[in-house]
């Protein structure tokens, strides 16, 4: 199969990986209109075609926390990454690394902090939750240290958990319950099967053997449910941005106010997010709060988008409206599943250069010089 696009990408990646593992990188909550509606609302931003403009000498690099990147790209959070492809984490670092962007290691991965610290040679970023085991917190922002991650991402919307139907049908675990479904399932999916056997890491490396009692965890939403902190506030921000001591980037932002007072606090990005779809759905967009987000902010920190990013024009487009970066989550794992590390690189230069011809498209030379006057804002008039 010839691959041109991240759509191809996620084609391989169903046919290769478990249902349930697949379902839970391509799907949302309830009925999943926000989680379709972050594709749907970049198809709706249209761009102006310049012509007769000297493009043969383009850059599409970016800067993210001050330090420069090929482009303004990093590879999101993502649970049970590892259950996509045999240590996951640990390959999709390394393709972040090789390629020239940032990869982001979540709390709930299948590979641990130390796992992926050990195959990598440069710092990469860690993604925390606030449990109500504060002890393993603070242990775990040490362990962060040690690993020598550079910057620490605070995801700030999953107090509670959205219900993921997908999810709870599947009833999905890590690993998953050898029930009749499943083991007919994963016979037709052999590279998968083979590559899980090669590895010991197959339940969630951050948390079991570290967390108070925790020996074998292989439900995500069981432990969700006990551990994410409901009461968590702006104190605990505060608190986690002491214990730190870092570069403290904010992931969840959807709403105006909620931006400026974590500027206010000295946040160094927030990164405007509705977790994929996969928490309060009927919410808009990740790119229709964007601007209004911008605004507010006033350059206060850096503001980066999450949400529905399936191409480079995806990325032109955030540029257009505001973002200073973007983050990609499912488009890196349908490359994952696809292809290991070979897909998640594949995936970064299908990005790469549909962004360098979107730019050049536009007439543009420079990704630092974007802004909304690339986009296209008439339309069609009734002539009477």
């Amino acid at each position: 199969m010839t691959i041109t696009c991240i759509e191809d990408l996620r084609v391989l990646h169903q046919r290769r990986v478990p249902k349930m593992f697949y379902d839970y990188a391509e799907s949302g909550s309830w009925t999943e209109r926000t989680f379709r509606r972050n594709e749907e609302a970049f198809t709706e931003i249209r761009l102006r075609q310049r012509v007769a403009k000297d493009i043969s000498q383009r850059s599409v690099a970016g800067t993210m926390l001050g330090e420069s990147q090929r482009i303004p790209v990093a590879l999101a959070p993502t649970g049970l990454t590892g259950m996509q492809h045999a240590n996951g984490e640990i390959l999709a670092a390394q393709a972040a690394e090789a390629f020239g962007v940032p990869f982001t290691l979540s709390t709930m991965s299948i590979c641990s902090l130390e796992d992926v610290a050990e195959h990598t040679e440069k710092p990469f970023w860690f993604q925390l939750y606030v449990m109500k085991d504060r002890d393993f917190i603070r242990a775990l922002i040490e362990r962060a240290k040690n690993a020598g991650c550079s910057a620490l991402v605070l995801t700030l919307d999953l107090q509670i958990i959205g219900q993921r139907h997908k999810d709870l049908k599947n009833q999905m675990t890590a690993p998953p319950k050898l029930t009749l479904a499943n083991l007919i399932n994963m016979a037709t999916k052999p590279r998968w099967c083979a590559g899980m056997l090669t590895t010991r890491r197959h339940s969630f490396g951050n948390v079991v053997g570290h967390a108070k009692g925790v020996e074998n965890l292989t439900s995500l939403s069981a432990w969700s449910a006990e551990q994410l902190d409901p009461s968590l506030s702006w104190d605990d921000v505060v608190w986690v941005k002491e214990q730190w001591g870092g570069k403290l980037i904010l992931k969840g932002i959807m709403d105006a106010e909620d931006a400026v007072i974590a500027a206010n606090l000295g946040i160094d990005a927030i990164i405007v997010s509705n977790h994929g779809g996969r928490q309060l759905d009927g919410a808009p967009a990740s790119i229709e709060v964007l601007p209004e987000i911008v605004a507010a902010v006033n350059g206060a920190c850096e503001v980066w988008l999450d949400g529905g990013i399936r191409s480079g024009q995806d990325v032109f487009k955030a540029k257009a409206l505001g973002a200073d970066a973007t983050l990609i989550g499912k488009a890196f794992l349908n490359g994952l599943g696809a292809g290991g590390k070979a897909g998640v690189t594949q995936c970064l230069e299908i990005i790469e250069k549909e962004l360098d011809l979107t730019m050049a498209f536009c007439g543009k030379t420079d990704l630092g010089e974007v802004r909304d006057d690339v986009l296209y804002t008439g339309g069609l008039t009734n002539h009477t």
